[in-house]
């Protein structure tokens, strides 16, 4: 089976009329999760990074493990008041409302190489905020990575960033 057959969708999550795609069973199966991290960690095989770049809280997941496989470091972007030092914040728009992102002021070093991962790009909102804490650093973006894109929502459409955008799998 494939890692992609164990995603679910759960209709009507965190808000009615928004489709909420799953990724815990992918998490739960130990070969499934193997899968997925190597599908995310393909297209950076070979290119110089420094650190993987995960946003809370299932990117955090994901991040961890992919900065595993490719032998780097990982820097945490949390949601507000969870990190102990002086931070940056970003605040974005979700499909469903506004949020903000925090990363430590001081967590990459300018010049930095370093992917940035969620688990799911919907809107874009999450991703290009955490890309914006990531550039106000100083470091320098390689690319962007997510598991699943809901290209239904055509986030594309609108992406202006210039590192190049990997999904392992479109919906």
């Amino acid at each position: 089976m494939a890692w992609t057959d164990l995603l679910r969708d759960i209709p009507d999550f965190p808000k009615p009329g928004i489709l909420f795609k799953d990724i815990t069973p992918v998490l739960a199966d130990g070969d499934a999760f193997a899968d997925a991290i190597a599908a995310m960690a393909e297209p950076w095989r070979g290119v110089a990074l420094d650190a993987v770049v995960g946003v809370e809280a299932r990117g955090f997941i994901l991040g961890a493990a992919l900065a595993r496989e490719l032998d780097v470091g990982f820097v945490p972007v949390r949601k507000p008041g969870k990190l102990p030092r002086h931070t940056l914040s970003q605040d974005y728009g979700l499909e469903y409302g506004r949020d903000r992102l925090e990363i430590h002021a001081d967590a990459l070093p300018a010049g930095a190489r370093v992917i940035v991962v969620d688990d799911v790009l919907a809107t874009g909102g999450t991703l290009n905020a955490a890309l914006a804490l990531v550039e106000r650093q100083g470091a320098r973006i390689v690319g962007t990575g997510v598991l699943v894109e809901l290209g239904f929502l055509e986030a594309r459409t609108g992406w202006t960033h210039p590192a190049p955008l990997h999904a392992c799998a479109i919906y």
